[in-house]
């Protein structure tokens, strides 16, 4: 059936528009950037006689169908000196694109026509981008470009926390978010527990962001999707860049194998703040490193082959009695093809591991445990005409989970090695998705993903009494971890529970003027993986696990409607959106879960649900010498988990009480208030300023009520989840840019940054804990910092 329904689709794709009246021929080809033939993503190819265009896919492609004629096309992005030039379309025609860099200094020229990038005509919504060379410039703590601290400036984006790892979108958890580097899933984005992400800004082509409106090629997770995508490499020639900090360094090479046909990027990144600590006479250790590789060729005019992988580790460890070390691997292997000047089509075999383990000498064990997925995955793109475009394809992923193997580290320390039961499952989707431009004003998008989730057999599994792993206690009102009654054998053969689930997505444009528009959404979304975590920011030892008999898969609903409009023929932009979500089978903790190298985890998780609705506002300043924006975020995020249906016991009916008594609760990454603002100024071709301010509600906490005294100690005892917040969070960075004058013939061309995080050493609290005075007796709250104020430099270089 399976087949059937993708065979269809393909033949429709390919005799799609030969019935047509008027004769119409297409324009396609791929924008490359000129020094290096690196492919450009999201280009704008225009025709402004038509009030039409279209914009290059994922991999530099392009194809837009129009009636036979002459016409002015117009070719933009930003960045990049646009071209304008005259398409004589009296046949198919093929033509690449080769955009130049823009400089600073430019013959004044007059353009009357409306060639603006399509952002407002386009049903696509809840979408940021931002540009690399952006986020290199954003000041962040010890002076290295960032991808995640960058995003958490945007609007609907926050995280828990300064050294926190993940962040969170619209509400939602961190694990919620599906993030993609050259389409492979990467586990945890964080190095050394949040102080930087995972991905080396100089490896990175592009960062796109989608909080709602997700296309159906998306899936697996109910919050956003963070897509990557790596540069290819420079086919023309040989180049070298990195960049010399203060706690890290790196060092990118790219280059030609076959000139203009085959290129290859190696890059590599490693901390050694550690390598100082010895003088300090201290022991601890805390570093990474991390390499990118790619490797693209191209065969012909119709295929090209990429591989490309990551790989990143951590090693964090105190007096060598406490080691920890986690990372993420992967790897994909892609083919681009070309049926014809309509049809692209791009055929992934990925594989991605994350890897976190422990090693503690002061109990004499060692515990290794990690996921693995991988991934094959189809996809197909027609441009069927300037006014339709079809995407389909179909994607299938098997997973592998180890909650964990416990071995001694020492022959004599007591400990037996036992590996907790591994887990497996298979996700597999088709989807379909329509770009329809109904008229000059109305655009709309419209697709259906249907997803089905497999959790297979595995070597043991629990049953329970009533089928409830978990049972609540009416005396102490209390859930408590229920005892199996019989352990199955079920082998890897079978299959425990089937999930399957609709996924139907839309989203419309209705435009105006051609500067203004407004455009709503509809999002719904299937997450079967679910993170376990105990604190409000993943952590290494989080153990991901497969939805099954005992956990439900989240299903969420978002709906959004906004307003955007181009001020001044771009100049500053306007973005403005409400959103409303809601997520069922949101897991929540019973008190006291044991999450760590538990071989049941069943046993304290119970399925609750979660809503969170806001206002997002965005004004941007596009132009100019003074570039930059301003977000802000009004918002609300709750979750409740009510009793479960009443049970009876010797006729008696136990009515459960759910978590904090069943009511809604604010989440742990609730912020009411979230304001970002951005500058970046051109003093001259020399000097560059950049600042970023940052106000936050106080993340939601839980204070002690009340204490009571038990055989001499003192024990605090805590009143419902999360009822009080920490101090609003704020601070102030800047950072300066300064460029050495060099000869015009020297390749080398290097810059300093200069940078002050936290410039009036705000002390923003991560926690406060509550202790007892010693001397007068009496409770006192201690509030712990991260940071102050931190100065940092770095040197960064090309040739």
């Amino acid at each position: 059936m399976l087949q059937r329904f993708l065979i269809s689709i393909l033949l429709i794709s390919l005799h799609t528009g030969w019935a047509q009246v008027q004769k119409t021929y297409t324009l396609s080809g791929t924008v490359s950037e000129e020094k290096s033939n690196e492919t450009l993503i999201g280009v704008t190819i225009a025709f402004p006689s038509l009030n039409t265009g279209v914009a290059t896919n994922e991999y530099g492609f392009f194809s837009i169908t129009l009636p036979e004629g002459e016409y002015e096309v117009v070719v933009s992005y930003l960045g990049y000196q646009d071209i304008r030039e005259t398409i004589d379309l009296r046949s198919n025609v093929k033509r690449d694109f080769n955009l130049a860099e823009a400089v600073e200094v430019l013959d004044e020229v007059i353009v009357t026509d409306d060639a603006k990038p399509l952002n407002i005509r386009k049903p696509q919504m809840s979408v940021n981008t931002l540009a690399v060379q952006t986020i290199k410039q954003i000041p962040v703590v010890l002076g290295e470009a960032d991808v995640i601290k960058s995003l958490i400036l945007l609007p609907g984006v926050t995280n828990a926390g300064e050294a926190s790892s993940g962040f969170n979108v619209r509400g939602g958890a961190a694990d919620q978010n599906l993030i993609l580097l050259d389409e492979a899933t990467i586990f945890n984005s964080s190095h050394l527990f949040g102080f930087f992400s995972v991905f080396n800004p100089d490896a990175i082509k592009d960062v796109k962001l989608f909080k709602g409106g997700i296309p159906a090629r998306y899936g697996g997770r109910v919050s956003s999707v963070l897509e990557i995508f790596q540069k290819e490499g420079n086919s023309k020639e040989l180049k070298v860049n990195g960049g010399i900090g203060a706690v890290a360094s790196r060092l990118l090479v790219e280059g030609p194998i076959i000139k203009d046909r085959t290129a290859f990027l190696a890059g590599a990144r490693a901390s050694y703040a550690h390598l100082f600590l010895p003088l300090f006479d201290v022991d601890n250790k805390a570093y990474f490193y991390d390499v990118n590789t790619k490797i693209n060729h191209k065969i012909n005019d119709n295929n090209s082959i990429f591989l490309s992988g990551y790989f990143g580790r951590d090693l964090f460890s105190i007096n060598d009695s406490f080691v920890n070390t986690y990372g993420n691997a992967v790897g994909n292997f892609r083919w681009n093809h070309l049926f014809s000047d309509k049809l692209f089509s791009n055929l992934s075999l990925i594989y991605s591991d994350y890897f976190y383990g422990l090693e503690l000498d002061f109990v004499g064990f060692e515990w290794d445990s990690g996921i693995q997925n991988f991934n094959l995955k189809y996809d197909l793109k027609n441009y069927v005409s300037d006014k339709i475009q079809v995407n389909y394809g179909i994607h299938n992923t098997y997973y592998v989970f180890n909650p964990g193997k416990i071995k001694p580290n020492s022959s004599d320390s007591g400990i037996v090695e036992e590996q907790l039961t591994k887990k497996y499952a298979n996700e597999n989707a088709i989807y379909l998705d329509i770009e329809n431009k109904i008229s000059d004003r109305l655009s709309m998008e419209y697709g259906l993903r249907v997803s089905q989730f497999n959790r297979l057999g595995q070597d043991e599994f629990y049953q329970y009494e009533n089928n409830q792993p978990v049972v609540f206690d009416p005396f102490t009102l209390t859930y408590q971890e229920a005892i199996p009654m019989d352990t199955l054998n079920p082998g890897r053969s079978g299959t425990l529970k089937k999930f399957g689930k609709l996924e139907p997505r839309f989203s419309m444009s209705y435009n105006f003027n051609g500067q203004s528009s407004i455009k709503a959404s509809y999002t719904k979304l299937a997450q079967y993986l679910h993170l376990l975590s105990n604190t409000s920011s993943p952590t290494p030892l989080d153990v991901w696990t497969p939805s099954g008999p005992f956990v439900d898969p989240q299903f969420l609903d978002q709906f959004a409607i906004g307003y955007f409009r181009n001020i001044n023929e771009g100049d500053y932009s306007l973005e403005v959106e409400a959103y409303y979500k809601d997520i069922q089978n949101r897991i929540d903790y019973i008190d006291g879960a044991n999450l760590i190298a538990n071989n049941a985890i069943e046993q304290v998780i119970l399925n609750g649900e979660a809503r969170a609705y806001g206002l997002e506002l965005l004004l941007r300043k596009n132009e100019g010498r003074l570039k930059g924006w301003l977000a802000y975020t009004l918002s609300r995020s709750e979750q409740r988990t009510p009793g479960r249906e009443p049970t009876f016991d010797n006729g008696r009916s136990n009515m459960e009480t759910g978590i904090n008594l069943g009511e809604w609760y604010s989440t742990p990454f609730d912020k009411t208030h979230d304001l970002a603002l951005y500058g970046s100024f051109d003093l001259n071709e020399r000097w560059n300023f950049n600042a970023n301010f940052v106000y936050q509600t106080g993340q939601p906490t839980n204070y002690p009520i009340g204490q009571f005294e038990f055989q001499g100690l003192v024990i605090p005892y805590y009143g419902l989840r999360n009822e009080e917040r920490l101090p609003d969070y704020h601070r102030l960075d800047i950072s300066a840019t300064l460029k050495p004058r060099t000869g015009i013939k020297k390749k080398l061309k290097s810059e300093w940054v200069f940078s002050l995080y936290n410039v009036y050493n705000r002390l923003n609290a991560a926690s406060i804990n509550f202790r007892q005075n010693q001397d007068t007796g009496r409770n006192e709250a201690i509030r712990t910092s991260i940071f102050g104020i931190v100065p940092a430099i770095t040197y960064n270089f090309t040739f």
